[in-house]
């Protein structure tokens, strides 16, 4: 089995920063693209931010210049940097990974619990 378990998450006034990480742990063989989406109360979970296993980042624009996505392949961590934070930045953030399990032939998506994030002053 595979797990995807975020921390970080919590309580930050506006313009202030937070630091979310998720680990993968479990039967893996290789990790591929690695992320953050996030999703707001009646809204659709929308992606934030992914990288590569070779370290290529995609950002959403929304957040651009703001927060930085990085990963440790070694720790099978990918964090997320928040910095700037606004009040439309809260929501429950997902963490979420392709994976291929050990002696399988095909990846997976794999999705994190979810962590609160709340902007507010």
């Amino acid at each position: 089995q595979v797990q995807l378990v975020e921390s970080g998450g919590g309580l930050v006034q506006p313009g202030g920063s937070l630091r979310l990480s998720c680990a993968a742990s479990g039967n893996i063989f290789s990790i591929n693209t690695m992320g953050w989406y996030r999703q707001a109360p009646g809204k659709q979970r929308d992606r934030v931010a992914t990288i590569t296993d070779g370290g290529i980042t995609n950002v959403a624009d929304s957040v651009k210049g703001r927060f930085t996505i990085s990963r440790d392949n070694a720790k099978n961590t990918v964090y997320l940097q928040m910095n700037s934070l606004k009040p439309e930045d809260a929501a429950v953030y997902y963490c979420s990974a392709n994976i291929r399990q050990l002696g399988r032939l095909y990846d997976r998506d794999y999705w994190g619990q979810g962590t609160q994030v709340t902007v507010s002053s």
